[in-house]
């Protein structure tokens, strides 16, 4: 499935930049009325500030409503986010979580999303990979090399004055 308006981002482990470029072209691009989603398999306890829109076998959505926390969530609506949702999400029922949260969103809105393992389920019209010198490199993503991808190195993106992308037409060009 081709999403001419999804930037999607994954990185090669914690600490390596992923919420930092999110919340960089959020920023970058806050009059446009960008989206952002957060998608993680990881099943912890919901923090304040998340509240639940729908959920169903293997995953649960939330739509953030605080900037004020140090959460990832949080951070992308500080940066000027229209919406952020949050999702966790069982491996299996991945697909099904995003085009959920997809119900939500009119059709065009630029958006933009962490989760690595929505690549292999969608054609984005950006993927990058974050990468960082002091994060713990810790993630196997030998295999989402394989796909047409940008590579950032957190260090270098920290220096730039503009992240070198455009958002036009309803598509994100690199």
């Amino acid at each position: 499935m081709k999403i001419p308006n999804l930037f999607l981002i994954a990185g090669t482990g914690n600490k390596s930049g992923k919420t930092t470029l999110a919340c960089r072209v959020i920023d970058q691009f806050r009059n446009e009325g960008i989206v952002a989603i957060k998608i993680t398999p990881h099943f912890h306890e919901t923090t304040p500030g998340l509240v639940l829109l729908t959920e169903a076998r293997g995953f649960s959505i939330y739509e953030e409503t605080d900037p004020e926390t140090s959460k990832d969530t949080s951070r992308m609506l500080k940066a000027g986010a229209a919406r952020v949702f949050f999702a966790k999400v069982t491996d299996n029922d991945l697909l099904s979580a995003f085009k959920a949260i997809l119900e939500y969103i009119q059709g065009g809105t630029p958006i933009i999303c962490e989760s690595p393992a929505l690549r292999y389920f969608v054609e984005p019209a950006i993927f990058a990979i974050m990468n960082s010198l002091s994060s713990n490199n810790n993630k196997n993503i030998n295999r989402l090399l394989e796909f047409p991808h940008v590579m950032f190195q957190l260090e270098d993106l920290l220096n730039m004055e503009e992240i070198p992308i455009r958002f036009k037409g309803c598509k994100w060009t690199y």
